[in-house]
């Protein structure tokens, strides 16, 4: 951030002034080679520290709750949905007054606060270190599940007995160590039960424990789920891209001398997600809880579909929406890449409504469906199968667009084109609605083969009989505690 901040600030790193009035198709003075590297190596900076924050920021915040004390193991049900509050806040402030900063202030203000908002959240954090859970460190779950998968092969043609308990696991007291946590075998992907066979040698990468194994089981078996998340990935880079593009070519102004800046419009996707994330859990969850049994009201399976299913209807909406624009532009014989057409810029408002409610559902589960699915040694891994679809989906973005603009201007008219006014941005996003349909019944098949891990069903009933309203409600959460404590 001091890298970018400098990039905008110093008349050496910032590309050259075309002068006064002088449009930028006239414009002959380009940046050098230099400063678009440091440009983009601030960037890639940037991208690094992310990778390692995002993983582990929220894991660390869900770590902080003890599963064994009923209350704490009901407040991290909720923790995902303030967690992703909280977040949105900040994304709120970036699309509205750091924008307008940037658009009306200057560059220079513009970054220059962020980076001083870093800084002073990095104290903060500093400043807790104290008073935080700290879980053990163990080894890299990489590690671990490259260990099992090579003992596999090497192995590939070792029979596995019939009998689970002739497989190699560790001794009960050393997984009384903290940090450690025995699983017991599953009969699903048991080709990686091999790795558990006892052969004359013990190295960690020909022998491994099945408590190990069912860890790498866990993560592999959350991988068709994921791959489910990558085409509505590509969903938020919409609103980030073409969604603003589309109202560039709007009317914007409000009133004689406002004009809503193009940048602020993901905003509104911002807005509903959190008006709709406080509803969700005050009001949703506790009505819902009392029909379906279940503690988080629904699966985090079912808030995935009901996200992938608004997705889709999003898609739709963006496509009404774009041939009414195109209509009205045609009508006006509006035609030129920088006209605008007389259309109110809130004809877009329904399409990040609805992205924002949709988001409520998909993101919060997302993250908090790795979180607790992966095996407690590799939770930061699971809560980086997030990111990851992220990061995935935005490059799925960047080669759905490009391809799609390539293969349809060689055959005629360009669906995507730099001029909005004459492309037919509303036939690419009738074909974004037919992926997203399509993902959607890829996920109802992997949904539907899915298992969730036996601790989290287990931990699920107990929860749901903590909050049952009964007479001994307190005597019944002593119970539970005790229990835990003696299993544990």
């Amino acid at each position: 951030m001091c890298l970018l901040t400098l990039a905008v600030s110093l008349p050496g790193l910032r590309p050259p002034s075309c002068g006064h009035r002088v449009k930028e198709v006239d414009c002959d003075r380009h940046t050098s080679t230099f400063q678009v590297g440091f440009f983009y190596c601030a960037l890639y900076i940037t991208a690094v520290g992310t990778g390692g924050t995002k993983p582990n920021i929220s894991t660390m915040g869900a770590d902080q709750f003890d599963d064994f004390e009923p209350k704490e193991r009901l407040q991290k049900l909720s923790f995902f949905n303030w967690w992703m509050f909280s977040v949105f806040i900040g994304t709120l402030f970036s699309n509205t007054f750091l924008i307008y900063i940037q658009d009306n202030v200057g560059w220079e203000i513009g970054y220059g606060l962020p980076t001083l908002g870093l800084t002073v959240s990095i104290l903060v954090f500093i400043m807790g270190t104290r008073y935080y859970r700290h879980k053990p460190p163990s080894d890299s779950p990489l590690n671990q599940m490259a260990r099992v998968l090579v003992a596999t092969a090497r192995k590939w043609k070792v029979v596995v007995p019939d009998e689970p308990k002739e497989l190699y696991e560790l001794s009960l007291e050393e997984y009384s160590n903290p940090g450690m946590h025995r699983i017991d075998h599953t009969n699903s992907l048991c080709l990686l039960d091999k790795a558990a066979v006892k052969t004359a040698q013990n190295s960690p990468w020909i022998l491994c424990p099945v408590t190990q194994i069912e860890q790498t089981k866990q993560m592999i078996k959350m991988i068709p789920i994921l791959l489910a998340t990558f085409i509505p990935a590509t969903m938020a880079a919409q609103t980030h891209t073409l969604f603003i593009k589309q109202g560039t070519t709007l009317e914007r102004s409000i009133g004689p001398h406002f004009k809503i800046p193009p940048g602020c419009l993901s905003a509104f996707v911002t807005i509903f997600m959190l008006t709709s994330i406080v509803l969700y859990d005050r009001f949703f969850v506790p009505f819902v809880r009392r029909y379906t049994k279940n503690p988080r009201g629904i699966t985090l399976l079912q808030r995935f579909g009901i996200g992938y299913m608004l997705h889709i209807i999003v898609m739709v909406t963006a496509c009404l929406a774009e041939r009414r624009r195109l209509k009205v532009a045609k009508e006006n014989e509006i035609f030129e890449k920088n006209q605008i057409v007389p259309l109110s810029i809130f004809i877009l408002l329904p399409q990040f409504a609805l992205m924002g409610v949709a988001d409520t559902f998909v993101e919060v589960a997302k993250i908090e469906f790795f979180y607790d699915q992966a095996p407690a040694g590799m939770k930061s891994l699971g809560t980086a199968y997030f990111t990851t679809s992220f990061g995935v989906g935005y490059f799925l973005s960047s080669f759905l667009l490009k391809t799609v603009a390539d293969i349809t201007k060689k055959r005629g008219k360009g669906w995507i084109l730099d001029n909005l006014n004459v492309s037919r941005l509303d036939y690419y996003y009738a074909f974004f609605a037919v992926l997203c349909f399509l993902n959607f019944l890829y996920f109802l098949l992997v949904a539907k083969l899915f298992v969730y891990n036996t601790e989290l069903r287990d931990t699920e009933r107990k929860l749901h009989e903590a909050i049952e309203p009964r007479p001994n409600k307190s005597t019944r959460i002593e119970e539970i505690t005790l229990d835990d404590k003696a299993s544990s």
